[in-house]
């Protein structure tokens, strides 16, 4: 049995390079989905009715989470089969290129129908690429780092999430400040989605520079030493490991449905029910954001204390609970009630991110964790990411209430509580493994 050496000295390089990988690739997919409910719906999907028009916009936003279980289940078999390295440098090109083309993008005015058309391909590459992309980065910082303090380290690039949605929210606020509404409409839009081909330029820079996984080397070694032939990993995940599939599935429905509800869907409301300028959501979602990417690393170093499944489920029960509460904040129509509603519903959901990384890693052996982590992880995505905005705002004009949106978001809750109760404890688990074996190291 091999227990995991304690970080090396170049470990600081591949956290900090999954952190700025992943926070360019958020970027680019939130931006996406701020720019669905502020601008999308009038330039590429004109509609007499505002929250039609949102519909389609948020349509095509959740026909990027369509492309990402391809994203996963492709970048797994190659990052299983040739390393971590080199498919995480990949995701973040296509990522970087296809938010670039959508700042080039001529609008539905300018060439009809073509125009959504183009977008909806340009998203889809964005859905692929970080389909790739996150089982990668949490892998590469898992599999490098010491089983200890896994919880910990390995939550860094999942806030990479919220570092790239505060930096999405944070150049659209600053647009909103110093623009009029024509002016932002017209071509100030279109700042934020060019500026992500210098970012992604700095992110190449670092993630260049990172060493491969040294348990994914090692495997890579004991294959090559028995010679023996090695059956494609999505047939190994989906003949021995569907139940930890499922689970991870499972655990990802109140995180991911909470999220885009918490940051995305709220723009929808707070611009068309409560008649309130968009400025107001986007300040309290950027606020909130500081919040969540410092309690992530915080949650994930708790994990390692009191184990995955216990920090799990205190941010799922926890957000059944806060989310009676939010909307009655937001009703208030006053800025501190609605930045606290945001905040608060964040760091509840980072009780569930902050260990999601080192669980979903500990759940598989080295030679499928690429794809059995990702293929959980994206497929879950289509169930709820993509389309928790669409049913958000399809409950709020079938109703106009939000207690439908805040009993969606509760059974989502129960879904993974369930999910995650069913599983087992992996906190100290070895990743130097090809079966669910467990290491004597504890926190």
């Amino acid at each position: 049995m091999t227990v995991q050496n304690p970080p090396k000295p170049g470990f600081a390089k591949v956290v900090i390079g999954s952190l700025v990988g992943t926070t360019v690739e958020w970027y680019d997919f939130f931006l996406y989905g701020s720019a669905a409910a502020l601008v999308f719906n009038k330039l590429f999907f004109p509609s007499a009715d505002p929250l039609v028009g949102t519909l389609l916009a948020f349509t095509t936003y959740a026909i990027g989470f369509l492309a990402r279980p391809l994203g996963g289940l492709v970048f797994g078999h190659y990052g299983d089969k040739l390393g971590r390295k080199k498919l995480l440098v990949l995701s973040l090109l296509l990522m970087g290129a296809a938010t670039f083309a959508m700042g080039l993008l001529p609008t539905y005015a300018t060439i009809g129908v073509a125009a959504p058309l183009l977008l909806t391909l340009l998203r889809l590459v964005q859905g692929f690429a970080l389909g790739g992309e996150w089982g990668g980065a949490v892998l590469i910082v898992s599999e490098h780092g010491s089983a200890a303090r896994r919880g910990f380290w390995a939550s860094w690039p999942q806030a990479g999430a919220p570092m790239g949605n505060l930096l999405a929210t944070a150049v659209l606020a600053v647009l909103a400040a110093v623009q009029s509404d024509e002016a932002f409409l017209s071509w100030g839009w279109r700042v934020p989605f060019l500026l992500s081909g210098v970012l992604v330029l700095i992110g190449l820079w670092i993630r260049l520079s990172v060493e491969e996984s040294p348990v994914f080397l090692e495997a890579q070694r004991r294959a090559e030493a028995t010679r023996q032939p090695e059956k494609a990993p999505i047939v190994s995940v989906v003949r021995h490991h569907w139940r930890e599939v499922l689970i991870a599935m499972g655990a990802r429905m109140a995180e991911n449905v909470s999220y885009y509800v918490i940051t995305a869907f709220i723009l929808v409301y707070i611009t068309t029910e409560l008649e309130m300028p968009r400025s107001a959501g986007l300040n309290a979602v950027l606020i909130a954001s500081f919040a969540h990417l410092v309690t992530i690393p915080l949650w994930g170093a708790l994990s390692d204390r009191i184990g995955r499944r216990t920090t799990y489920l205190i941010g799922a029960v926890g957000m059944a609970a806060w989310m009676f509460a939010f909307f009655a904040l937001l009703d208030t129509k006053s800025f501190v009630p609605m930045t606290l509603a945001v905040t608060i519903g964040l760091v509840l959901h980072g009780a569930m991110y902050g260990p999601q990384a080192a669980f979903f890693s500990e759940l598989f052996g080295t030679k499928v964790r690429y794809s059995g982590a990702s293929i959980g992880y994206q497929l879950a995505s289509i169930a709820a990411g993509a389309v928790a905005p669409l049913i958000a705002t399809a409950l709020l004009a079938a109703y106009r209430s939000t207690l439908p949106v805040v009993l969606y978001v509760v059974a989502m809750c129960v879904i993974t509580v369930i999910a995650v109760v069913a599983a087992k404890e992996t906190k100290g688990t070895s990743l130097d493994r090809t079966t669910g074996e467990r290491s004597s190291v504890t926190a």
